[in-house]
Formats: C-alpha cells, sequence, structure tokens
C-alpha cells in the first residue's frame, strides 16, 4: 500500500503542476521520487534534493519499488520524461556544471528548489495555497531558465553573417571550426544545410534546399554532423565531426551514400579531427574517396583518393 500511495500521490502531483498526459505515467513518477529521493515510508516533508542521472533514476526505480526497466529504457527516460521536467522548470539539467557538454555521461538533474519547497507541503492544510502560489510563477521561471540555457550555447557565424547558437561542447567545438574555418577555406560561397545539435534532434536544417536538391530525410536516417552545399561544383559536402566516435569509415560512407542516394549534387565525403593526434588513431579506420581535415591545420587536407577534389 505504501508504494501504491506513493506512486499514486506522485501522478497526483504531476497532473497539478499540469504536466501533458504523456508525462502522467508510472515511469514519470518514479523519475519524481527519485529526484526527491523518495522511499517508500519517507514522508513528503523529507523529500530531498540529490543530483542524479537517468541509470541512478532507473536503479532506484527498481531497487526501492521493484520496477525493472530495461537498460535500452534509458533514452525513454530521458525524452519523454525528463526533458519534459525540465522544459517545465520542475527539474534542472547539471546545475553543478551548466557548461557540461550535453551527451555527456557524467549528465546530472536536480529538483528545482521551489518545486522542492512545494512538494514537502504535499498532504499537508498548505498544500492548495502553495501550489497556486507556486503555479503562478512557473511561465516566467520556465522562460527564465530557457534563456539560461540558450546564454550557454556557443554562437556559431555564418557565411550569410547570420548567427546560430549549438550547444556546448567538444563535439560542438568541432562543429564550430567547421563552419567557421573549414567552410570558408574549401567551400567558397558555399551555404550551410545542416549542422547538428546534440541538445536538439535537428539543429539547424535549411530542409527545403536539401528537398530541392533531391535529398528528402525522414527522422529514420542518421544525418552526418555538418551539410554544406558548394554551388560552383554543384557538390554536396557531408562531414563527420569526430571527438570521440570513430570517422567516415566503409560502413559510414555506405550508410551516407545510401540516405544521400538521390542527391542531384555531387558527394564529397569529409572527416573532421581536432587535431592530428586524434586523427592518428583513426587511420586506418577512413576510407577510400573520402577528404580529411585537422583544426589545428585549418589550411591543410588529407585527400583519400577519389573523383573529388576540395
Amino acid at each position: 500500500m505504501a508504494e501504491e500511495n506513493k506512486t499514486a500521490d506522485a501522478l497526483q502531483i504531476l497532473g497539478e503542476l499540469g504536466m501533458p498526459r504523456a508525462q502522467r505515467n508510472d515511469r514519470s513518477a518514479l523519475c519524481l521520487l527519485a529526484l526527491l529521493n523518495l522511499k517508500k515510508k519517507v514522508s513528503w516533508a523529507r523529500a530531498e534534493n540529490p543530483l542524479i542521472g537517468i541509470t541512478p533514476m532507473m536503479e532506484f526505480a527498481r531497487d526501492h519499488y521493484e520496477k525493472l526497466y530495461a537498460p535500452n529504457s534509458r533514452e525513454t527516460f530521458r525524452r519523454q520524461t525528463i526533458h519534459q521536467m525540465v522544459a517545465a522548470g520542475i527539474a534542472l539539467y547539471n546545475p553543478d556544471n551548466p557548461a557540461r557538454p550535453v551527451n555527456s555521461p557524467k549528465a546530472v538533474y536536480q529538483i528545482e528548489p521551489d518545486t522542492l519547497a512545494l512538494l514537502r507541503s504535499f498532504g499537508t492544510a498548505a498544500w492548495n495555497k502553495n501550489l497556486e502560489k507556486y503555479l503562478k510563477t512557473r511561465q516566467t521561471l520556465t522562460a527564465r531558465y530557457a534563456k539560461e540555457r540558450e546564454m550557454k550555447k556557443l554562437p556559431v557565424k555564418l557565411a550569410t553573417g547570420e548567427t546560430i547558437r549549438i550547444s556546448p561542447g567538444d563535439h560542438s567545438e568541432l562543429i564550430k571550426a567547421i563552419i567557421e574555418e573549414f567552410a570558408p577555406r574549401y567551400v567558397p560561397d558555399g551555404v550551410l544545410i545542416y549542422a547538428g545539435d546534440t541538445g536538439e534532434k535537428w539543429g539547424y536544417f535549411d530542409k527545403d534546399l536539401l528537398t530541392k536538391l533531391g535529398v528528402v530525410v525522414d527522422g529514420h536516417g542518421k544525418m552526418p554532423d555538418v551539410v554544406l552545399f558548394y554551388p560552383e561544383r554543384n557538390w554536396l559536402l557531408l562531414v563527420e565531426s569526430v571527438t570521440s566516435h570513430g570517422p567516415v569509415d566503409g560502413k559510414r560512407h555506405e550508410e551516407l551514400a545510401r540516405l544521400f542516394a538521390n542527391s542531384e549534387a555531387g558527394l564529397v565525403y569529409v572527416t573532421a579531427f581536432p587535431s592530428r593526434a586524434v586523427m592518428s588513431r583513426y587511420l586506418g579506420e577512413i576510407a577510400w574517396e573520402t577528404e580529411v581535415w585537422c583544426a589545428d591545420a585549418p589550411s591543410h587536407l588529407i585527400h583519400f583518393n577519389g573523383e573529388r577534389f576540395l
């Protein structure tokens, strides 16, 4: 009964806080309880505010509520529950280190302080009054947190003079270098079509231009990190940014060839590394008919054979 009451309470709270129906389920209730370190027999008044990652949340559900989730449920927890809690201002993302890369395995969440104070009053005579007062501040607070997150993003200047912002981290730093250093040197008068952002599914995407070039991408195709159009030669440059994962190897070359098979522009495959030291770890994997660029030597390219020279 204690377990049923606690999860039922959490579900009630999520509803009263205005969370969408898709986030009012056992998974979301258990995430809220984990954010509060609230075990079965612990009262709401004793709720805490630990820093906790997604996997520890799943372990909390298993250890204290006998709810077992498969390891591959991690993305569901993150994308279908925690993202929405952060957006609503219920939870904070990396409050101990806001500049931590969004794809870092050290990412953590924490209950927002005003939300913690509110939830400690759940079940008391003060709950309704506190809830009313709390809800009046939510829109303003959510907007403030969204602004803070935006300010921490990296500004990237395009050839057009426009500036876009992408999430912080080593991977994004290299994407920034590709756009600001590689493109002006090797793709004069080029047009940025796509720039991946690990904080968003699509990042910057000129979908209309890509469609005009014959390529229609759905949510199942894994885009390269950067796509540039070179009008003078009618080429599409597919650029992979490599900081911790592999380059354009044979397998990735085939995947990109299939994804862009209908392109009316010629395809150029490029792997970008932050340095030659990083590149040296992957030399044996780099596919033929590709280009390699290192950010620490921006005026040089390595050409792995093939018909298109930049």
